[in-house]
């Protein structure tokens, strides 16, 4: 055999051998989606700008549940707090003052008034019966019979005047005055409520134990309002995020379990389908044919099974589903 015919041969073993890998690539990736680990997360922020006294947790480290992450500088939101309780203390004073009517003080006195003007009356009925005795002796004792009669009148209308001042002291204040000084109080509460709950604001707590995965700002730097100072990622919100070509994704639905394997990680991992894309990603922009039907593809979320806690980022494999 010439040398001519050998490497003939030998290029079309070759030829052959190349493309028997690369079908049987093409096999092996058709049976694989790439896709990464996703972190869901949770971030904590102020709803009031001011400087950052404390950051109280690092980022790559644990945090417990209802443990403080950071705190605001308080001084303004504390001052906010007494102002808003002086306040209501004072409605409160107003309303019971309201509610029980004059003080016992004020009640002496006026009872007092009473006295003296009880007295006076009975001057007046005195005085009169004289007069009333020498009536029709003289014009003189007549006059002085009226100013008697006028005397007793007046004093007689001032007792019954003071009497209805002091059962009107007894009175609490209007309906209409008491509506209004219970809607005070009420708004005052709400006030306190409001400022204490901004003093829990400007130090948050975690609300779930988790991995501090970033924090955004040092102490003594000065926060916007709404801008996250910390992002926690609880172990239960990591998930896998992986692409599915069109002609699979109606094999597949939420709660469907497949196997997944990464670089570094144990044997038989396995996860739970928890939300599929209703509409495709990377659609060329061209008419639809079959050949550019199979460029598209699906996004797929599932949650890892167990207690397994993978990096965020990290590559992943998901074996296609049988």
């Amino acid at each position: 055999m010439s040398i001519a015919k050998r490497l003939v041969g030998l290029l079309i073993a070759a030829a052959a051998a190349g493309a028997a890998w690369y079908y049987n690539q093409l096999e092996t990736d058709n049976s694989i989606y790439t896709g990464y680990v996703e972190g869901e997360y949770i971030l904590l922020a102020a709803p009031i700008s001011g400087e950052l006294k404390s950051l109280d947790v690092r980022r790559g480290t644990r945090v417990s549940k209802g443990a403080q992450v950071f705190s605001l500088d308080k001084t303004l939101v504390e001052a906010e707090v007494a102002q808003a309780q002086a306040a209501l203390a004072k409605v409160r004073a107003e309303l019971a003052d309201m509610e029980k009517g004059a003080r016992a003080e004020e009640l002496s006195v006026r009872s007092a008034e009473i006295d003296e003007a009880e007295a006076a009356l009975k001057n007046a009925e005195l005085e009169l019966l004289r007069q009333q005795a020498l009536e029709g002796s003289t014009a003189a004792v007549e006059a002085r019979l009226d100013d008697a009669r006028a005397a007793r009148d007046q004093a007689k209308a001032r007792v019954a005047a003071l009497k209805s001042a002091f059962d009107v002291a007894n009175l609490p204040a209007r309906a209409d005055r008491l509506d209004a000084a219970r809607a005070a109080l009420v708004e005052a509460q709400a006030s306190v409520e409001k400022a204490d709950r901004r003093l829990v604001e400007i130090a948050p707590a975690a609300p779930i134990e988790a991995m501090v995965q970033d924090t955004y700002y040092q102490p003594g730097a000065w926060v916007p309002a709404n801008r996250a100072v910390a992002s926690l990622l609880p172990d239960d919100k990591r998930k896998l995020r992986f692409f599915v070509p069109q002609a699979d994704v109606m094999k597949l639905s939420v709660g469907t379990k497949v196997a997944f394997s990464c670089d570094g990680c144990g044997a038989g991992l396995t996860a739970s389908i928890s939300f599929i894309a209703p509409e495709a990603e990377y659609t060329p922009p061209v008419i639809y044919s079959a050949d550019s039907r199979e460029k598209l593809v699906f996004l797929i979320e599932a949650m890892p099974d167990g207690e397994v806690l993978l990096p965020v980022g990290l590559p992943i494999e998901v074996e296609r589903p049988q």
